[in-house]
């Protein structure tokens, strides 16, 4: 088993570069097609869900596997190599079992425990055999991935760990309240007809939301969401279905909008947003600046991008610019006029400043310092007080990778917008279940078990080369009978013939059993090399059945 996979997730890069690379559908067909074009790869598939994107293969060579799988990724990601190469992870054989295993099980999504992702397993599965390229070990590995991602949700509470984004992402709009009590009585607008906005507007219709709106591209498949929301048995919501151009009228009635689909640019622009909310309320929406939404004692907002600034930001003292006094209390003299030059030229050109904190100030504080040799500490000036925003009166819930609303509406007052990667940076903090630990145990059985299967497997094509030489041994030895005792009858010919199989079979069974073990065994691919080299198997007939094996793999349908 060659197995390798090479991914970005938001465990390894910012969503910003996760919403760059992602893939379309398109893309994702092309990238798999060229993959098995490519020479070290024999099978591939891809998972691109909207928090990761993974390339797995079954390679002969793994540093020439490496390079051609992540220069493929970043071909059809459109995001440079050098950019994305710091963002990858390589994960090779038992490893990278381990890996689809533990997403299989929801450990690694970004809300722990979530089962959405086992239907984006099975999509990735079904896209694979309907291209034909997952053989043998693609199959076996993805729907072993199935099974013990099912096996984790059946036997452990690892859903009581995490919920699914489309839930997650609620809690969050209803400021972690209630749920139920935030959304009663509410209009929802949902924009997409696929399998998350599906989710989000059942989840929606079982919070209690008066009435759903549903747009689409595809006019047809929004009738049909529709249809069956106003038919479901457990909720009395109001569905109706709309065409795209009708979102912005329909913006402005929405109490709540969720948006999920494979568009490449933006669904909802601030100045859509805008619009609504000001026909909502009758006033002009507020533009809120970074200090104005800046909690007290919080970090300043851009801290840590000031390209070339020399101060060591993390010792900064916490909620004031980097060029006020707070910032540089305590900095020796030629690091302040580092940093007085570094802010005389500009650079902060386009950021508002304190008031007082220039660089004249900084070159003072700098003449202070060559005197007493550092700068004395400052008195800690009073934190920045936090301005309250008003309510929301429009909540905004984006679970499409690449964003569909503007990240802009955040600064919206009257908006609350919750997207990837505020569900990310909420979701870091989020209590882990104790039934993690049970769900990991199972992960680490399950990818020993398969391992072993595969170990298993790869003899077999010597097992049943060697099973066919002797069948070829004793039909040749039958017919050397026929010819030395020609007058023998069909009922004793017969006999001796069932005879001869009988010892042949009782003389390899053991042997074969046997080997089958051990080969499952750490280390045991020797022992098909050792049966080839006793039996004196030809390796062109052992390949040839490995090559029929992979064959009916391949062109077996979507499960």
């Amino acid at each position: 088993m060659s197995l390798l996979v090479v991914g970005l997730s938001h465990r390894s890069a910012p969503v910003s570069v996760l919403e760059r690379a992602s893939l379309t559908a398109d893309a994702q067909v092309k990238l798999v097609q060229d993959t098995v074009a490519a020479e070290p790869a024999a099978e591939a598939a891809v998972l691109a869900t909207c928090n990761r994107i993974e390339l797995y293969a079954d390679v002969d060579k793994f540093h020439a596997g490496v390079a051609e799988l992540s220069t493929l990724l970043a071909q059809h990601s459109g995001v440079g190599l050098e950019e994305l190469t710091p963002y990858l992870y390589v994960h090779y054989e038992d490893r990278a079992v381990h890996h689809l295993f533990s997403v299989a099980c929801g450990l690694d999504s970004m809300v722990v425990g979530e089962g959405q992702i086992l239907g984006q397993i099975k999509d990735s599965l079904a896209r694979a055999q309907d291209l034909h390229t997952a053989g043998r070990l693609l199959n076996d590995l993805f729907q072993q991935a199935l099974r013990v991602g099912k096996r984790a949700h059946s036997e452990t509470g690892i859903d009581r760990a995490g919920q699914s984004l489309v839930t997650f992402g609620l809690e969050q709009l209803a400021a972690s309240g209630d749920v139920q009590r935030w959304a009663g009585g509410k209009k929802a607008l949902v924009i997409g007809a696929g399998s998350m906005s599906s989710l989000a507007a059942a989840t929606l219709a079982r919070a209690g939301v008066a009435e759903i709106v549903v747009a689409n591209r595809t006019f047809e498949r929004a009738e049909r969401l529709a249809q069956i929301l106003t038919g479901g048995d457990d909720t009395d919501v109001v569905a109706r279905a709309v065409p795209m151009d009708a979102v912005p009228a329909e913006l402005t009635r929405a109490d709540v909008a969720v948006s999920c689909t494979g568009a490449t640019g933006l669904v909802l622009t601030a100045d859509a947003v805008v619009a609504a909310v000001e026909d909502r309320t009758g006033e002009p929406v507020e533009i809120a600046a970074a200090a104005d939404v800046r909690v007290a004692g919080a970090a300043p907002a851009g801290a840590g991008a000031d390209d070339g600034c020399p101060l060591d930001l993390s010792a900064a003292q916490s909620g004031f610019s980097v060029l006020g006094e707070a910032a540089v209390a305590g900095m020796d003299a030629a690091t302040l006029e580092q940093h007085g030059a570094w802010a005389a030229g500009g650079t902060a050109v386009d950021r508002p400043r304190e008031v007082g904190a220039d660089a004249e100030l900084i070159s003072a504080l700098a003449a202070t310092a060559a005197s007493a040799g550092r700068v004395p500490e400052m008195r800690r000036p009073e934190p920045v007080a936090e301005v309250p925003r008003p309510e929301p009166v429009l909540f905004l819930l984006d679970l499409a990778m690449p964003r569909d609303i503007d990240a802009a509406a955040h600064r919206l007052a009257g908006v609350r917008l919750v997207d990837i990667e505020s569900l990310a940076d909420a979701s870091a903090d989020a209590p882990m279940a104790a039934d993690v630990d049970q769900v990991r145990r199972i992960v680490a059985d399950e990818v020993a078990a398969f391992g072993a299967a595969q170990r298993a497997a790869t003899i077999t094509p010597t097992v049943v080369a060697l099973r066919s030489m002797a069948a070829g041994v004793v039909a040749s030895e039958i017919a050397r009978l026929e010819g030395r005792l020609p007058g023998l009858d069909d009922k004793h010919r017969a006999e001796i013939t069932q005879t001869v199989k009988r010892v042949v079979d009782k003389l390899l069974h053991a042997p074969t059993v046997r080997v089958k073990q051990l080969a499952a065994e750490p280390g045991g691919a020797g022992y098909a090399d050792a049966l080839r080299t006793l039996f004196d198997l030809d390796p062109e007939t052992v390949a040839s059945v490995s090559r029929a094996a992979n064959s009916t793999e391949k062109n077996r349908g979507p499960a």
